[in-house]
């Protein structure tokens, strides 16, 4: 390590686009009528929104946090058809013709953020680049072997074995190149959108927490402030859905994954997209920093930034460890890397079969559709939403329909011993956790800033201790489906190891299915969830990209 606090700024506890300020929208201060109510102000839902008014809709959007509040602005933004889960897989999974309709409609939305960037003018630090998939873990060359010849056959022609990857100072050793990938900085690019749909007409709320969606002619939205949205057709685009509450959360599990950003010296790193076929995997890009106004320093960095370390939401509570180590594994091949300026950690919703679930919701409620399951790629899978929504809405074709169809049923998705391990671990969790004590003796025990799991004769309780001391009791049964809750102490937030809900501090949503908070339990945190609301514009969600 060389020059440490070599850049002039930077905050360990912050995401690196946090130096960015997405644009302001009001929350929804009375009923409205629209033809579309999108809700989720992430990727999924604003280029739903974008397409569809752009297509003449008259178009809402509302979201309870800012734009790119949610798992949008913790993203890694890698923009790739090379698939995280090996295109292999799915062609195993859902045979030829559905991998390279995979691969095709992952190309197509980089192609559509692209030319986004460029019919509205945005400057997001949009730029193609290649993208290297390497060996890690136990993985031996017939993998990548396995996968150049599935990726041609998906269509990827371009895709080449390399001996290594070219600039790296490090041996790779034997590689896979997928030209034409992409980058970009996510906020930048959201606000962009959002500014584009205002222009054509639309309107945006934020701020706005939606308490039910119901289907019809028309459709209803409930904000809990008691106003009501109608509309010929919904999108929910929430990443974990919050109108299909059952289907989609059944074939689908939430995941942690960690991300360090290290400065090095603009250029002594290839722009790039790296990622390898470790389980979990690490994903690798460089995004170029800006110097904090007013700073005397004007020699130009880059940030390295790197993911992994994934498990189980709420299976773990070692980010710290998780980010030790990702800084380990990143200095023993970049010796660049000077001091890591930023760290966060994200959710990621995986699929039983790896592609995301979106078009009608699959409870048949009319006109109301969903976009969920990023499976490691929501970028681009939130691009597909986009397109793939709007034509359902508008009435046009899309080959893709099936394939992402939420009601579908894949007979060949992952093997169906891990699957089960997986639903069966939810029934532990619904069993097991009820049975357990308290997790300290007793809330003297609990430091300030920290909450703890406390039993209360048969009654669970989520304990949080504020900094100033004061001690805040809710139920610890997320209000989904009543899975107890786990504290995150890198987060700070209640979650769910079930289905990924995740409350803030004082038991207040910050990421679905739930779309309660959790149930206080005395009088005095009763009286405080009046102000948990107003913290939900520094809502710690995320995911991630390969």
């Amino acid at each position: 390590m060389t020059e440490h606090n070599a850049y002039p700024g930077g905050d360990t506890a912050s995401v690196w686009y946090g130096t960015f300020e997405v644009p302001t929208f009001p929350s929804l201060a009375g009923d409205a009528r629209t033809d579309v109510c999108v809700v989720g102000a992430g990727i999924a839902g604003l280029t739903t929104a974008y397409t569809l008014a752009k297509a003449g809709k008259k178009v809402i959007v509302i979201d309870d946090g800012p734009i790119g509040g949610g798992e949008s602005g913790r993203t890694t933004a890698h923009l790739t058809n090379a698939m995280d889960d090996r295109i292999y897989v799915l062609e195993h999974v859902h045979g030829g013709e559905g991998a390279r309709l995979i691969v095709e409609s992952h190309g197509a939305a980089v192609d559509r953020i692209e030319q986004i960037v460029r019919d509205e003018g945005i400057d997001c630090d949009f730029r193609r680049v290649d993208g290297y998939l390497f060996l890690g873990g136990a993985e031996t060359e017939d993998v990548l072997d396995e996968e150049l010849a599935a990726a041609q056959r998906a269509g990827l022609a371009g895709v080449q074995k390399l001996p290594r990857i070219p600039g790296v100072p490090w041996s790779s050793g034997p590689c896979l190149r997928f030209p034409n990938q992409g980058q970009f900085h996510i906020l930048e690019y959201l606000s962009g959108v959002a500014s584009a749909i205002v222009r054509a007409g639309g309107r945006i709320y934020c701020d706005t927490h939606v308490e039910s969606v119901e289907g019809g002619s028309p459709c209803t939205v409930k904000t809990d402030t008691g106003h009501t949205i109608t509309a010929d057709a919904v999108c929910v685009c929430t990443n974990g859905s919050i109108t299909d509450m059952f289907r989609t959360h059944m074939k689908q599990a939430p995941y942690r994954t960690y991300v360090i950003a290290a400065v090095i010296p603009r250029g002594s790193v290839m722009l790039a997209l790296y990622w390898d076929t470790s389980d979990p995997y690490h994903y690798i890009r460089v995004q170029p920093l800006e110097n904090p106004a007013g700073s005397a320093d004007d020699t130009p960095y880059d940030a390295l930034i790197v993911g992994g370390e994934d498990h189980k939401t709420a299976h773990a509570d070692d980010g710290q460890e998780r980010w030790r180590r990702l800084e380990r594994w990143t200095r023993e091949r970049w010796p660049e890397a000077r001091e890591i300026v930023y760290r966060w950690s994200g959710q990621v919703l995986e699929p039983n079969d790896y592609i995301a679930f979106i078009g009608r919701n699959p409870d048949g409620a009319e006109h109301v559709y969903m976009a969920s399951g990023d499976s490691g790629q929501g970028m681009t899978h939130g691009t597909i939403a986009g397109m793939l929504l709007s034509d359902l809405i508008l009435g046009r074709p899309n080959p893709w329909a099936s394939l992402y169809d939420p009601n579908r049923v894949s007979l060949r998705a992952k093997p169906i011993e891990e699957f089960t391990k997986e639903n069966a671990d939810v029934a532990v969790r619904y069993v097991k956790d009820r049975l357990t004590g308290s997790e300290v003796p007793s809330e003297d025990a609990i430091r300030r800033g920290e909450g703890s799991i406390m039993r209360d004769g048969t009654q669970k309780i989520a304990v949080y201790r504020d900094d100033a001391g004061e001690l805040h009791r809710c139920s610890a049964l997320c209000t989904h489906l009543k899975c107890v809750v786990a504290w995150n102490s890198t987060e700070k937030t209640w979650d769910c190891p079930c289905h990924g809900s995740r409350f803030d501090p004082y038991g207040q949503v910050i990421n679905g299915p739930a779309v309660e908070p959790l149930a206080p339990i005395d009088a005095s945190a009763r009286a405080d969830t009046s102000g948990p609301r107003a913290r939900r514009t520094s809502r710690p969600r995320a995911h991630r990209q390969p």
